[in-house]
This record gives structure tokens, sequence and C-alpha cells, in this order.
């Protein structure tokens, strides 16, 4: 094909789509599907001279809608004539069927008015009924709460805080729920919290004011109480007391006797007391009301905060309590046990008072047996000064008697048995002082004083009687035995007091086991029990009787020291007075004329005379070593640098006189020359001196048989010394020089042995 051919067929081909794509948008505009725009815009944007052609196409399809629209008209024209005809026709019947219908409207209408009124009547009267139905409905629901809420009111007035608390619970649970839609419930429930915090605060105000009440009638309210408590438990002891009078009870201490008969008056009077009391009995509860207290406790119960309030009540009355309770400052450290018994006995009835009431009293019990500590230490101080005012009266002299009433008055007081005393005829006395009967029944009143604390305590008798003994051990342990020291140790008390206190204390010893069986009358707990404790009287006056003997040693070797110091040797004089130093002889008068007063003390049995016999030979042998010990101190005093031969005869001439005391037997019972071996020391030392035997001194040294075995060399040599200087000084050795020059020459090979002898002494040692 040409190319001019081609060109035409492309050309056609191209007019041909241009002519299907104009169709299409022909198509779609007549479609009537809006938007159109992006369809004529594909119009203008596909090729130039577009419009011109789409225009064109337009007016064509134009003109083809007009000839079919006027196609249809002329094939329906005749029918639209024939239409209208037709109503032209039927206009006439119409306006007649107008007019009828209208009248017949007219008609019904004007009949119907009254069937409407009384139609509207009937419906506004359902309306109504329906309504009032309703009303009814509702207010039947309501009712029940208002009535309720009114019930609430009332209770609030009539202050009855817990129903109206129980209300509430009744309105919020059961009621409300019911008209929980309307204004008013809502008000309500918006009310109740106010009610609840108002009855919390009533009731708290209700009790402070009880609090307050009564402590102001705590006084009035406790003494009541108390005092029907006692009266109760006074009635209980008493008719106790009468069972035991009934069974044939009767209580025998040592001597004395406990009249049961009392216990028949105790409940006479108890019984008339109750009697008297019988037409106005207040009660506590009478006097006080406690319905403020369980309203309160109640109320915040139901409120949930039950825990507040029992927070708060204890906290008030703990308060109280201490308040009430508190001991003045006078009271923190009281020191009369009159007054202590009587705090116990109140605090007995205090307790007995609440566990009366229900009230757990162990702590109470506690307290009491720390105050009975208390108690015992008060009594302890009280009979110190008993003692010592029994101690300060006693003339430590034998108690004289002179018949036989006066005997058995002691003999009541004090548990002495002496079966040669009372073979003697009166008048006659007994080995003991004064003091001795006081003590042992001060000693009693003080178990009868520390049993009265045990009283109502609700304690065993096993508790009870271990609590008497250890009590009167303490007693006689702490507070006699102290006293007895103290009075031992008085400066005033000589040595036949001394020596009288040593029997006082052997008599009190022995009466221990009276006191034992005191305590068991009483307890009726045996002494043969396991756990029973023993008093400690042998080692309390054992001791008591080591110290006064200690102190008549000490006393005596104070005297000899005195007259020891009144010597006044005249170390240098060449020849003795010929007769023993002055102080000593007046010394050797005193030391008899002490030993033959013990040795004369009235004593009326073995025991006695054993006793005082030992005191007299222990203090008599006492007496001999201090002399002794004494006499050789004053030789080698570092004091004295020199001693003549007539000084160390003089003083043979004392010693002298102290042996022949010894041999004198001053005090009965010693054997052979034992006495006389206290001043063997210096007999054997002033007889080396004396005969000059420096060598059997020498040969015999350390032999068993040695003549001068208690001869010490170091003591020899120091006297020797002495010597020596004064024979260079006064020349008492000028005749030895004169005569015997050799004699000279002995005394310094005795000391230069001597010496040798003490330092070979020194290094075996």
């Amino acid at each position: 094909m040409s190319a001019a051919g081609k060109s035409g067929a492309c050309a056609a081909m191209l007019e041909e789509d241009t002519d299907q794509t104009y169709e299409n948008v022909l198509a779609e505009i007549q479609s009537f599907e809006l938007p159109i725009e992006a369809t004529l815009r594909s119009v203008y944007d596909d090729q130039p001279h577009a419009h011109k052609k789409f225009m064109e196409k337009l007016d064509a399809c134009i003109r083809n809608h007009d000839k079919e629209i006027e196609k249809m008209c002329n094939f329906h024209h005749q029918g639209f004539v024939d239409a209208i005809t037709e109503l032209l026709k039927v206009r006439a019947d119409a306006e007649k069927l107008k007019v009828q219908v209208t009248d017949t409207n007219r008609r019904f209408q004007d009949a119907g008015k009254e069937v409407i009124i009384q139609t509207e009547e009937i419906i506004r009267c359902r309306i109504q009924q329906r309504n009032i139905t309703t009303v009814v409905e509702k207010l039947q629901l309501c009712l029940p709460v208002l009535e309720m809420y009114s019930k609430l009111n009332e209770q609030m007035s009539a202050k009855r805080y817990y129903s109206a608390l129980k209300t509430m619970e009744q309105l919020e649970n059961v009621y409300f729920p019911r008209v929980s839609q309307y204004r008013f419930c809502q008000l309500m429930i918006e009310n109740l919290p106010k009610l609840r915090e108002a009855i919390k605060e009533i009731s708290m105000s209700d009790l402070k004011d009880f609090l307050e009440s009564i402590r102001k009638h705590s006084d009035k309210i406790g003494e009541t109480a108390m005092k029907q408590a006692q009266q109760q438990k006074t009635f209980s002891i008493a008719l106790q007391k009468q069972n035991n009078v009934k069974f044939g009870k009767n209580m025998y201490i040592n001597h004395d006797r406990i009249p049961e008969e009392r216990n028949e008056i105790v409940l006479k009077h108890a019984l008339e007391e109750e009697d008297g009391n019988e037409e106005e009995v207040l009660t506590v509860q009478d006097l006080v009301d406690f319905s403020p207290v369980y309203r309160c406790l109640h109320i915040y119960s139901v409120l949930g905060d039950e825990e507040t309030f029992e927070n708060y009540y204890r906290k008030q009355r703990k308060k109280q309590a201490r308040l009430v309770l508190q001991p003045q400052s006078s009271m923190s450290y009281c020191t009369d046990p009159d007054l202590v018994l009587e705090l116990k006995n109140l605090i007995v009835i205090f307790a007995d008072t609440l566990q009366g009431y229900g009230f757990p009293v162990n702590r109470l019990f506690d307290l009491l047996f720390e105050i009975r500590d208390q108690y015992n230490e008060t009594l302890l101080k009280k009979w110190s000064g008993v003692f010592r005012d029994i101690f300060e009266e006693d003339n430590y002299s034998p108690i004289p008697v002179v018949n036989e009433e006066e005997y058995k008055i002691v003999i009541s007081k004090f548990p002495f048995q002496d079966s040669e005393l009372e073979k003697q005829s009166f008048p006659k006395k007994l080995p003991m002082s004064q003091s001795v009967p006081h003590i042992y029944i001060q000693v009693k009143e003080f178990i009868y004083a520390s049993l009265k604390f045990s009283e109502s305590l609700h304690r065993s008798s096993t508790e009870i009687d271990d609590m008497l003994r250890k009590s009167t051990n303490l007693l006689l342990t702490r507070t006699l035995n102290s006293c007895l020291l103290n009075l031992i140790r008085k400066p005033h008390i000589g040595l036949t007091e001394l020596v009288q206190i040593i029997i006082n204390t052997t008599h009190l010893e022995q009466a221990c086991k009276y006191l034992e069986d005191f305590i068991t009358n009483i307890t009726n707990i045996s002494q043969e029990t396991v756990h029973t404790t023993r008093l400690y009287g042998l080692s309390t006056f054992k001791d008591a009787r080591h110290t006064a003997e200690g102190e008549i040693y000490t006393k005596l070797n104070q005297k000899i020291d005195e007259f020891v110091q009144l010597a006044d040797y005249d170390w240098t004089m060449s020849e003795p007075d010929g007769r023993a130093s002055g102080y000593l002889m007046d010394l050797i008068n005193f030391l008899r004329s002490i030993f033959q007063v013990f040795t004369h003390l009235p004593t009326n049995n073995s025991d006695h005379a054993a006793m005082s016999g030992k005191v007299a030979q222990t203090a008599c042998m006492s007496a001999c070593q201090h002399l002794s010990t004494s006499l050789m101190q004053m030789l080698l005093d570092s004091e004295l640098k020199q001693i003549s031969m007539g000084a160390v005869q003089q003083f043979n001439l004392d010693v002298i006189q102290c042996e022949l005391f010894a041999s004198s037997e001053p005090v009965p019972g010693f054997q052979g020359d034992t006495l006389q071996l206290a001043f063997i020391d210096l007999r054997q030392l002033l007889d080396l001196f004396m005969v000059w035997d420096w060598s059997t001194y020498l040969a015999d040294y350390g032999q068993p048989a040695s003549k001068y075995l208690r001869v010490n060399p170091n003591t020899a040599l120091t006297l020797l010394e002495k010597m020596k200087d004064t024979s260079k000084k006064n020349n008492i050795f000028a005749q030895f020089r004169k005569n015997d020059r050799d004699k000279q020459k002995l005394i310094e090979t005795v000391v230069k042995q001597l010496r040798s002898l003490v330092n070979g002494m020194s290094q075996h040692t």
C-alpha cells in the first residue's frame, strides 16, 4: 500500500476512535451521574479542536432527542385530549359529591362533639385513676421509710442512741434501697452520717461526764466497796474460826495460849454489824450508774469503732488510777512498820475488792511481796533500836531472884532450865543478865509482827513458815549480830561485861530451838520437813562469842601495853635495884585481880564454869605471851643503843616476877608449867647473858637438847652488840681488860661467830 493510502487509513481509524469516544461521553452525560467534570475534562484534554467536534456531536444528539419527543407527543396527543374531555364531564359530578361530603362531615362533626367530650373526660379520669394508683403504690413504698425516719428522730430526741443506730442500719439496709430514686431519700442518706457523728459526740460527752463524776466520788465509792469487801472477809474469817473452835482446835505457843473463845465474840460482833446494816446497804452498783459506759461501748461497737472507745476509756481510767494511787512525796520511803502494815492491809482489802468484781489481782499481790521485803526492812531497823535500848539498859550482871515468884516470872519470859540451880535455896542468881529474856521476848514479838504481814495474803502454811524463818534469820544474823558486835566493840564495855556477854550469847543460842518450836506452833509445819529453813542462831551467837573473846584478849593486851609504856629503865645502870620494877608489879597485881574476877563469875552449872574457865585460861595465856613479847621487843628496840649488865640484871628481876606470876596459877586449869613457857624465850636469853655461857650455846646450837634452844642467834647478836658498845664507852669491862685481856678477845670472838652464824642462816634461807 502507498504512503498516501496508509495515511488515509490511519486518519479514518483515528476519526472512528474519536467518534466512539464522544459517544461514550454523551452516554455518560445522559446517564445523569454526577460529577461530570472528569468526563468533560477528558474531552478537552485528548486532542486539539475537540471542543468544536464535541459540540457538533452534542447538537446532533439534541436534534435526535427532539425528534423522538415530537414523535411521542404526536402518538399520545389524542389520548390526552380524550382524558381532558372526560375530566370536564366529571367536573359537575365532583362538585355535587364535594357538597354532599361536606354536609355529611358537618353532620358527623356535630354529632361527635358530645362523644368526644365524654371520651376526653373518660380518658382524663383514666389517667387520674392511673396516677392515683401509682401515687398510692409509691406512698405505700415510701411510708415505711418515713415512719422509720420519724422513729429515728423520736429516738434521737429521747436519747435512745443505741436504738437510733439500729434504726439507721435498718434504713440503710432495708428501706432506702426501695426509694433511693427519690430526692428526699438522698437527703436522708446524706443526713445519717451527721446523726452518727452527733451520737458519737453525745455518747463521748456522757462518758466524759461519767468519768468526771467517778473522779469526784471515787473516795466514797472506793470506801463503800472496800468496806463491804472487808465486812464479808471479816465475817468469813470469824465463821472459819468458829468452826475451828467447834472442832476443838486450840493453839498453844510455848507458854502463851491464844484464846479461841474470842472468836465467838468476833463472829457475834460481825453478825451484829451485818444485822445493823441490813436496813440500808448501798452497793457500788447503787452508787455508780455505769449506763453511760455501756451505752458508749454499744454505740462505738455498732459504729465499728470499738477500739477507739476501749483505748480512750483505758487511757482515762489509767490516768485516774495513777492519780488516785500516786503516793505522797513523804511516802516514797517509809520507815514506820505500822504504817507499812496499814498500807498492806489497805492493798489487801483493795485486792479482795477488785477480785470480788472479777478483776485480776496478781500484780497487786506481787506488789505486796515487794512491800513485804520493805516491811521486813523497817522491822529490822525498828528492832535494831529495840536491841540497842535493851543493851544500853542492861547492867551485865547475873539476874538476882529472891523468891519463887520472881524466879517463875523470869522463866515464864525465857526458857531457862537448870536442875542444879533449882536445888539451890533463895536468894540465888541466874547466870544470864537481864537483857537475855528481853531479847528473847523481842524476837518473839518480831515473829508476831512479821506474821501480821502474811495475814490475808492467801499463802500456804509452808510459804508462811519459810517467810517467818527467813525473816527471823535476818533478825538474828544481821540485826542482833550487828548490835552485839557494836556492843562488844564499845570502849566502855569492860572485861567483866564481855565475859557476861559471852554467857548471854550461850543462853540465847540454846533458846533458838524454842524459837523454832514457836514458829512451828504458829504454822503447823514440822521442822522435819525437807525444805524447812533452820534458824542460824548457832553461827550468829558463836560469831559474837568469838568476837567478845577476841575483844577480851585485845583489851587485856591494850591494858598491858599501857603498863609497859610506863616502864622507865636506866639501861646504863651499873648495879640492879635489887627489886622488880614498880610498873611490872602494878601490872601483875592488875592481872591477878582481873583473872580472879574471871574465875569467880557466878556460874551454876558445869557448862558455864567450863566456858568461863576456858575464856580465863585463854586470856591468861594470851596476856602472858603478849607481856613476854612486849618485854622482848623492849630489849631489841632499834632506838635502844646501849644496855649495861646492871640493866640486864634488873630486867632479869622483872622477868623472874613474871615467871613467879605464871607459876602461881592465876587461873586454875593449866597443866604443869604450861603458863611459864610463855616466858621461855626471855628466860633462856637472859640466862645466856647472866652466866655468860657462850661456849655451850655455840657448841650446842641447832641441837634438840640444847640448853639455849629458844635463843635466836640474831637476837643474841643484837643484844650482845648493845652491851659491847656500852663496854667501850662506860668501861663496864675495864676490870676484865685489867685482869684478863683474853676475856675481851673472847667477846670479840663470840660476836664474830654469831655474825658468821647469822650470815650462814641468811644464805641458807
